[in-house]
């Protein structure tokens, strides 16, 4: 997406009040606590072990480090994972 296209999609979204999540494809990430990480909006799973996640959508990943890291529910676009929550990092597409 351009900057351009950035730039409208967003006023777009505060003009007519419109959730950013939705108009800008990023992920909605919800957390209840350290143990479970819910997530919406992604476009597929990168890297999966018991201490790392990397979550791709459509500007970058999101990778979510933690321990004994699981994944509760997978569907097309929704993410239910558990385990020890410790970090979450914005990964930008290089």
């Amino acid at each position: 997406m351009t900057k351009w296209q950035h730039n409208i999609r967003s006023w777009i979204a505060r003009y007519f009040d419109l959730p950013s999540d939705v108009m800008l494809d990023l992920p909605r990430i919800t957390t209840i606590g350290s143990i479970h990480f819910y997530i919406e909006n992604h476009t597929g799973l990168v890297h999966f072990s018991d201490r790392e996640i990397r979550i791709q959508y459509k500007q970058g990943q999101v990778k979510i480090i933690g321990k004994d890291l699981g994944i509760k529910m997978m569907l097309k676009e929704e993410l239910l994972l558990e385990g020890e929550l410790k970090s979450v990092e914005f990964l930008p597409n290089s």
